[in-house]
C-alpha cells in the first residue's frame, strides 16, 4: 500500500467522521419537515386557484373557504412540528446571548421542557376536537364532507410535534452534539 493510498483512506475516513450519521430518527424528522412543506404547497395552490377562478371566471371551488381554513389549520400544526425540533422559530435571546454556554444549555433544556408540556396539552385538547367533530357530524357547507379527517391530520401533526420535542429534549440533555443549532444553518439564497 502506497503513501498516496494511505492518505486517501485517511481523507475518506475524516470526511465520514465529519458527516453526521443519518439514523431512523433523523429520517423521521426529515419526513415530517417534508410533509409540512407539502402542506405549504397545497395551501398556496388552493389560494392561487381560488383567486384565479374568482377573478377570471367568476366562480369558486365548492367548499373553497372550508378547505382553505382546514388546510391552513393542518399547515399550522405540521409547521409547529417542523420548527420545534430545529429550534428555528422566532426567539428573543437578549439574556441568552449574555450568559455562558453552560447556562445557555440549561435555558435550552428548560424552554424545551416547557414547550413539550404546552404542546402535549395542546395535542390532548386537539384530540378532543377531533372526537367532537366526529361525534357531532360536522360537515362542510357545499359538499357536505365530514371535517373530522382534516382535524385528525392536524392532530397527527401535533403528535409529531410532541415526538420531535421529546427527541429534542433527549438530545439536548444526553447528546447535545446531535442537534443542529440555528446559527449553524446556512440560509438558502
Amino acid at each position: 500500500m502506497s503513501e498516496l493510498d494511505t492518505e486517501r483512506r485517511r481523507s475518506a475516513a475524516a470526511s465520514l467522521d465529519a458527516a453526521p450519521s443519518r439514523n431512523r430518527m433523523d429520517r423521521f424528522i426529515d419526513t415530517i419537515e417534508l410533509i409540512a412543506a407539502a402542506f405549504v404547497g397545497i395551501v398556496a395552490a388552493d389560494t392561487f386557484i381560488s383567486v384565479l377562478l374568482r377573478y377570471f371566471f367568476s366562480m369558486s371551488i365548492p367548499d373553497g373557504y372550508d378547505f382553505g381554513r382546514l388546510l391552513l389549520g393542518i399547515l399550522i400544526f405540521w409547521g409547529i412540528a417542523a420548527t420545534s425540533y430545529r429550534g428555528t422559530h422566532i426567539t428573543v435571546d437578549l439574556l441568552y446571548s449574555a450568559v455562558g454556554p453552560r447556562l445557555q444549555r440549561a435555558m435550552d433544556v428548560f424552554a424545551t421542557l416547557v414547550l413539550l408540556f404546552v404542546v402535549t396539552v395542546q395535542t390532548s385538547m386537539l384530540f378532543d376536537k377531533v372526537v367532537g367533530t366526529y361525534n357531532d357530524h360536522v360537515l362542510t357547507f357545499d359538499l357536505n364532507l365530514p371535517t373530522w379527517p382534516f382535524f385528525a391530520v392536524a392532530w397527527a401533526g401535533d403528535v409529531s410535534a410532541v415526538v420531535l420535542i421529546a427527541v429534542r429534549t433527549y438530545r439536548l440533555i444526553f447528546r447535545p452534539t446531535a442537534l443542529v443549532r440555528p446559527r449553524d444553518l446556512k440560509p438558502v439564497e
